[in-house]
């Protein structure tokens, strides 16, 4: 039988069974198990085994090495999109930590409410901090320590699970990025999102056990909370949000000027600028510059002016609605499967709970965790490539309002001017309530997990890429919480911290290598040969095997020589002569091999030759009706993921500039703080000099010797051709046959100051020039004021900012916090 059994792993393209590859039957094993366990069929313990071993033949003649069929080829490029997406989305978490750190402090430095200590601890962010040197890298032994931790930590979920709920906020943004990209980083494959789900799981039972306010359980900004969100934030649910939301936000922003505020005191106020802009600045009597919200709420020109506002706001949203409402089946199991845990432990923790309540606490996680922060800032979620402007940013606001109320009918006390939009509300209550409960109709994945787990113990590949500095920070907080996490003196985790000793200090940027972590079990027997162990416990025979094998050899005959699929009907034995026959060694051998097979199957009773081998010939139909299906869902799957991966990628590019700039200003910051304005003046904002008039600071300037200043940079040309084209200059009012001699010459008299100058060749006088501060820029940036003006041409903010970052900072021999 072992013979056998390695000439059916042979016969896929496989290498015969050895204690050094019996993964590659795991894999395919595992996969088969997982594959089923959406389908709700409910197969009990040995019956789902012994399907599990029989799908493997199925899976392995999918994944098939020596096929180079559509399907193939297809099935290995997707393998490798979702390894990729799986990588990327964790640079882009760790990139997002970064900006969201500098995000709200830079906001206090432009408004000076920031002391100089502060600013330096921000700089110090990005310092190379910590240890350093040759003996940072673990050693043989302590890497065999840690990937027995690290496989107890990703097999054991409970142990995340009370660590998740231990920590600090401050402290669960490092532990995220472990935990949800690096432990069960890999997204896409069963047995980590089964493990993940269990922690989740675990998470959420021990929050609703000890929960005194549970209707805000899901709502408050905590750990877990933290975690369910970015939970959201992986891969598969990335591509939901933008097959689903992403059509429906962009046109919306198009229509810029569309302006759906329903509060009535901003559109009084901004009613009254119209009225001030219209009459020179002069209001009429009857009309006050300020009124209550009341007055506001009774104003009949405001009244005037909401009502069809508030008709075209509704509609927008019963249109948002209508398509969420759609996608029910495209959301990822991973998601609706914590909804179906809410739910659970909602009607546990209060079995009188009502429809209403039950549904209020799977909306609080769907909507508000997932949807809404999607529909507010669409470009974080990677839905749009710009911020949207000002009026559609509102509007998609008031719908992710009017989603949320639907989702959890709240009290309307604090926003009194979303009343009106109740009867949205009341009319599709029904409508969601449906909706929520469906999301949580999925089978449960306990038996696949099961059986995924025993396989893992065959696996010789069972790997994590870790970086140092998380190995680092991942025991610090299990040795600060190890009483809580394993109080028992023999725990295994326990024992394990114990051999590890103290957790390795946080080692400088430039050595926080990334190390490829085997991981294994000490405790465990592995198993060396996973189909003899398989077989021996569900009752698979030889007999069993041999059908199984004849059966995929010749899928795969017709997967590498089509033509013989055709018609009507299959004829295996001319089928297995035409492989024999041709001058392909491997479809020569298949071909002799799979006739014998055909033969002793036949002596064994099994099939007949008389009947055409109806039953063979049935399954084999079946299997390539089968994959021809799964090459159009694998297709599909693959053009969804690879939309998906190019806008990670996008998103990625951005938070790279986004982060460059604010270094740019840290080092504005830094420079002035030490000493290097001497002016101590504050920013002055943005100023215009037309032609004729000389800027102080300008190059050439009274004060400043030979037109040359200590610490001045620049001038550095560029024209208006290269501007334009590199998408810095988005309008121009200078004529085309001028535009050849116009030219941009861009110095820094102080760090943090630029002057852009706009010339005319062979004049010596700048046509006008621009005094720039770097905070204002990106206060505009922050506030998403698109253009800068320069009488003659407009600018783009975002891209004048990278200009001056590529031109100025880059140049900086120094480094960036020299």
């Amino acid at each position: 039988m072992v013979d056998r059994q390695g000439s059916m792993v042979q016969s896929y393209g496989y290498p015969t069974l050895s204690p050094s590859n019996s993964q590659v039957v795991s894999r395919a094993v595992a996969a088969a198990a997982a594959n089923n366990h959406h389908s709700g069929k409910g197969k009990g313990g040995r019956n789902s085994m012994r399907y599990s071993v029989s799908a493997f033949y199925s899976m392995a003649a999918e994944q098939d090495n020596e096929v180079e069929d559509e399907l193939a080829q297809a099935q290995r490029r997707l393998r490798e999109i979702k390894s990729k997406i799986s990588a990327q989305s964790k640079k882009n978490f760790v990139l997002e930590r970064d900006v969201r750190y500098l995000d709200s402090r830079i906001a206090l430095l432009i408004q000076n409410r920031i002391a100089l200590a502060e600013q330096n601890e921000m700089a110090a962010h990005f310092e190379e901090h910590g240890v350093s040197g040759d003996d940072v890298y673990p050693d043989d032994r302590k890497l065999q320590q840690y990937g027995n931790l690290f496989f107890i930590l990703q097999s054991e979920p409970r142990h995340i699970a009370t660590l998740c709920r231990l920590v600090s906020l401050a402290e669960i943004d490092t532990l995220l990025q472990t935990v949800m990209f690096t432990l069960y980083g890999n997204q896409y494959e069963s047995r980590e999102e089964h493990l993940l789900l269990t922690m989740f799981q675990n998470v959420l039972a021990a929050q609703f056990e000890t929960s005194t306010e549970f209707g805000s359980l899901l709502r408050a900004n905590t750990p877990v909370s933290r975690m369910m969100t970015t939970y959201t934030r992986r891969g598969p649910g990335q591509a939901y949000l933008k097959s689903v939301l992403a059509e429906k936000i962009k046109n919306l922003v198009e229509h810029k000027d569309l302006n759906l505020e329903i509060n009535p005191l901003k559109v009084y106020e901004q009613m009254v600028q119209q009225i001030e802009t219209d009459n020179g600045g002069v209001l009429p009597d009857n009309i006050p510059k300020s009124v209550t919200a009341d007055v506001a709420a009774n104003h009949p020109d405001v009244q005037a002016i909401i009502q069809p506002r508030l008709k075209m706001l509704v509609e927008i949203a019963e249109s948002f609605l209508t398509t969420i409402l759609a996608s029910v089946d495209r959301v990822p199991y991973g998601i609706r499967w914590i909804c179906k845990q809410i739910r659970s432990l909602t009607k546990r923790k209060n079995p009188q709970a009502s429809e209403f309540s039950v549904c209020s606490m799977i909306g609080g996680f769907f909507f508000l965790r997932f949807i809404n922060p999607a529909v507010v800032t669409p470009r974080a979620y990677m839905l749009l490539d710009n911020v949207p402007s000002q009026h559609p940013r509102r509007t998609l606001t008031l719908i992710a309002k009017m989603l949320q109320n639907l989702a959890n009918r709240p009290s309307y006390s604090k926003e009194a001017y979303m009343l009106p939009t109740n009867p949205f509300v009341e009319n599709n209550k029904q409508r969601i309530n449906k909706f929520l409960n469906e999301l949580c109709e999925v089978s449960d994945f306990y038996e696949s997990l099961e059986m995924d787990q025993y396989m893992a113990l065959s696996k010789k590949d069972l790997v994590i890429n870790i970086s140092l500095n998380e190995i680092g920070s991942t025991l610090s907080l299990l040795q600060k919480h190890l009483d809580v996490i394993a109080p028992k003196e023999k725990d295994r985790l326990r024992v394990l911290m114990t051999e590890a000793g103290a957790a390795p200090a946080q080692v400088a940027r430039k050595d926080n290598k990334t190390i490829e972590l085997a991981l294994f079990s000490r405790w465990e027997i592995p198993i060396q040969d996973l189909t003899t162990a398989l077989m021996s416990e569900n009752n698979i025979t030889q007999n069993d095997i041999l059908y199984m094998e004849t059966k995929a050899i010749y899928v795969q005959l017709i997967r590498s020589l089509p033509h013989l699929g055709t018609g009507t009907s299959l004829d295996l034995d001319y089928i297995a002569e035409t492989a024999a026959t041709t001058k392909d060694p491997q479809l020569v051998r298949k071909g002799i091999k799979v006739k014998d097979m055909l033969r002793e199957l036949e002596d064994m009773g099994i099939i007949d030759h008389r009947d055409r081998y109806k039953l063979l010939v049935e399954e084999i139909t079946q299997e390539l009706t089968h994959l021809g299906n799964l090459k159009e869902i694998v297709l599909t799957e693959l053009g969804s993921l690879e939309s998906v991966y190019e806008t990670i990628l996008a998103h990625n590019t951005y938070l790279r500039q986004q982060l460059e700039n604010y270094k740019l200003y840290l080092q504005n910051v830094r420079l002035q703080s030490s000493g290097a304005d001497k002016s101590g003046k504050k920013s002055v904002g943005i100023g215009v000099q037309l032609e004729g008039q000389k800027h102080p600071s300008a190059p050439g300037h009274a004060g400043q010797p030979n037109g040359k200043k200590s610490g001045v940079q620049g001038p550095f040309k560029f024209t208006h051709g290269q501007l334009e084209k590199d998408g810095v200059i988005c309008q121009s009012n200078v004529p085309e046959s001028r535009q050849p001699n116009i030219y941009f010459a861009f110095t820094s008299p102080l760090p943090g100051t630029f002057i852009i100058a706009m010339h005319f060749k062979g004049r010596e006088k700048a046509i006008l020039e621009m005094d720039l501060k770097l905070d204002d820029l990106l206060e505009k940036q922050q506030d998403n004021v698109e253009l800068l003006d320069l009488e003659y041409v407009g600018l783009n903010v975002t891209k004048v900012i990278q200009l001056l970052n590529k031109t100025f900072l880059t140049r900086n021999k120094g480094g960036l916090f020299s």
